[in-house]
């Protein structure tokens, strides 16, 4: 059966659906030995000889497996970097035995949930943006408060690549009195570095960001920086019920 390229490359573990698109943009992916540009091509993986900077695709694994991780700050949620930067895959290496890429993104400076998998159904599911799904961040930012401060918050506002954002729902969890808030920002958008440009908008400075739940997926009190489980099939199935957009 057919299938785009890009999808291809995500469901064997490659990259994420995004990143396995510049991938091949680049000209690393080659299809029966011809250099293939165009993400959305259509190949049957079964049919053709597919490589990825020289290397044969690996055959597609018979079992699926999904890890939700505590994204330490500091490291990318990609699985090489070629800065040498440490990555999520170095938390993995020579503990799991499956390829499983980042379900999305997470800033390297920011911390907190991050799933990992090798279901490109699920991935798909996660990532596609005809799929709702919700996530949480708590946000612990510095500046003056004001109520106008959290209107600005809550949007809509303005990306530098001028796109704008739509409304945020923004509660005030905690002010200080030395001017250290702490926020909750409930997203549906994933545009890049988002809550930190919102932060700008209101003249405040974010200090640490976490995210804490994707969907009905919550990151567990138990789980610390840098460690791993794998979902429960229960966790799972409320991953795949994420529902598209009415």
């Amino acid at each position: 059966m057919e299938e785009r390229l890009q999808n291809v490359l995500s469901h064997r573990g490659v990259a994420s659906r995004r990143h396995a698109a510049e991938i091949i943009a680049a000209g690393r992916v080659t299809v029966d030995g011809r250099v293939v540009t165009e993400p959305g091509a259509r190949v049957d993986p079964a049919a053709v000889r597919i490589t990825v900077d020289g290397r044969p695709l690996d055959v597609a694994e018979e079992t699926t497996r999904t890890i939700m991780m505590y994204k330490p700050a500091g490291v990318l949620s990609t699985l090489s970097d070629p800065f040498g930067g440490r990555t999520v895959a170095d938390l993995l290496r020579g503990k799991i035995r499956e390829r499983l890429v980042p379900v999305g993104r997470l800033d390297k400076d920011s911390e907190g949930l991050l799933l990992l998998s090798n279901d490109g159904a699920l991935v798909n599911r996660l990532t596609h943006p005809r799929f709702e799904h919700e996530k949480i961040y708590i946000v612990r930012a510095a500046g003056r408060w004001s109520d106008e401060k959290l209107r600005v918050l809550r949007g809509p506002v303005e990306m530098p690549d001028g796109y704008v954002t739509r409304p945020v729902p923004v509660e005030v969890v905690r002010l200080g009195d030395d001017n250290v808030h702490v926020l909750c920002f409930h997203l549906r958008e994933g545009r890049k570095r988002q809550i930190r440009y919102m932060c700008s908008a209101a003249h405040l400075v974010v200090l640490s960001l976490k995210r804490v739940a994707i969907g009905a997926l919550r990151l567990p009190d138990d789980l610390k920086p840098g460690e791993w489980r794998d979902l429960s099939s229960a966790e799972i199935e409320a991953a795949q019920s994420i529902r598209t957009k009415k």
